[in-house]
């Protein structure tokens, strides 16, 4: 894998670790500047479902980091198309059942990555 895939894949991983810090740590404190239409009562009762989503967006960001630290190119590639590919599902999915903008954040960005790794595979 290229060091151009290589710092698109950890980009990709950091804002999913990003994504962990707030839904896991910083639910009930951070929650309403990141999700504004979001009341505190309403944190702090879903902050278990919240840290839930965490840690599946940390095995998101686990996998992609994994990718990017094998030394076989082919394996690389199929780890980081994998996991690229289940971040594009879970944000097709989140903008088809809680709010489209999750397309433009999560979606997108793995898709743009996913074509470049394709295309310079």
């Amino acid at each position: 894998m290229s060091l151009l895939i290589k710092i698109l894949v950890s980009l990709i991983a950091a804002e999913h670790l990003f994504i962990l810090w707030i839904e896991m740590f910083a639910w009930t404190k951070k929650g309403e500047k990141f999700f504004p239409q979001l009341d505190a009562d309403f944190l702090e009762k879903t902050k278990g479902m919240a840290a839930n989503q965490g840690l599946y967006n940390g095995f998101l960001a686990a996998g992609l980091i994994w990718s990017v630290t094998i030394s076989t190119a082919v394996w690389a590639s199929a780890i980081a198309t994998f996991f690229l590919s289940c971040v594009i599902i879970a944000g097709i999915y989140g903008a088809l059942t809680s709010s489209r903008s999750i397309f433009f954040k999560q979606a997108l960005p793995a898709i743009l990555v996913l074509l470049i790794l394709m295309i310079v595979k």
